[in-house]
């Protein structure tokens, strides 16, 4: 009984949605509908294929994602070790509970703050670069300086999140180790690189892996709240191009062509994550 609500759902805005895949092989009018419109069989997977931006899009998606998995990584194992090495429980906690809460906020809410914060003319961030002589930077509107404003912006937000997965992993290293290598002379820093990075490798992989299956998710909500058409050439990705296509340029058939080459490539992602993670984190699902 408890299931059926959960079940329910996934159907109805998981399952029932995927009817709309027919689109991909047709030329979508509405006033037809969904079976009445004509079939043109591979015709817009084709026009994809030869579509002048797509290779960018793609190259957008991948650039921006690997970027976000890597620094994904790597930020919060660094807090999380740091976080360990606090003595003083009151500061680790409330250090947590700060670098958490940007995660419960929606890029709605976030992309204003952002905006705000790196305005060329009243931003705080370009007020102080010029207080330093820096001449103002457009950072949402370089296409040089947008991909990394993603990345840094999308970290910030959920590192959080993840150093809290970390520091999980490291109250599973046994304390006796800690102390042998003490004893042994072994200070701090060789302490973390022969104790504490090796007790956490596991779930790291484990991470690592799963992230692959998101290669193509290069985050449509940050994105989409934050991008124009200054920037396309840097900041368009395959779900934006796909929302511009099929929502406001009608390119129904072809939007749902472009949606469906992605979602089957990042099937292949997710499955092959999933068999990394299994012969390497021992993680399994099924």
């Amino acid at each position: 009984m408890m299931l059926i609500p959960g079940l329910i759902f996934v159907i109805v805005f998981s399952y029932i949605p995927m009817a709309g895949i027919i689109m991909a092989f047709q030329k979508y009018i509405p006033t037809k509908g969904l079976f009445g419109s004509p079939f043109v069989g591979l015709k817009n997977f084709n026009y994809m294929f030869v579509y002048p931006d797509i290779g960018r899009i793609f190259f957008n998606t991948i650039y921006i994602s690997v970027m976000k998995i890597a620094a994904g990584l790597f930020v919060p194992i660094t807090i999380a070790i740091l976080l360990n090495e606090m003595s003083r429980q009151w500061i680790k906690r409330t250090f947590q509970t700060l670098v958490y809460l940007p995660h419960f906020m929606s890029w709605v809410l976030l992309s204003g703050i952002l905006i705000d914060v790196l305005s060329p003319t009243t931003g705080v961030l370009n007020q102080t670069l010029g207080f330093l002589g820096i001449d103002p930077i457009y950072f949402l509107g370089n296409n040089r300086w947008f991909p990394y404003v993603m990345v840094v912006s999308d970290v910030w937000k959920e590192f959080g999140y993840g150093t809290i997965v970390y520091l999980a992993a490291l109250t599973s290293i046994n304390p006796s180790l800690y102390e042998a290598a003490e004893i042994d002379g072994a200070g701090r820093w060789k302490q973390t690189l022969n104790i504490t990075i090796p007790g956490m490798m596991p779930i790291i992989v484990l991470m690592f892996t799963l992230n692959i299956g998101n290669v193509l998710n290069a985050g449509f909500d940050q994105i989409f709240n934050l991008y124009s058409p200054q920037v396309y050439e840097s900041a368009d990705i395959i779900d934006t191009f796909v929302y511009r296509m099929g929502v406001e340029q009608s390119q129904f058939g072809f939007a749902t062509a472009v949606g469906l080459l992605k979602s089957i490539v990042s099937f292949i992602f997710i499955s092959v994550s999933y068999v990394l993670a299994y012969r390497f984190a021992n993680y399994r699902i099924f």
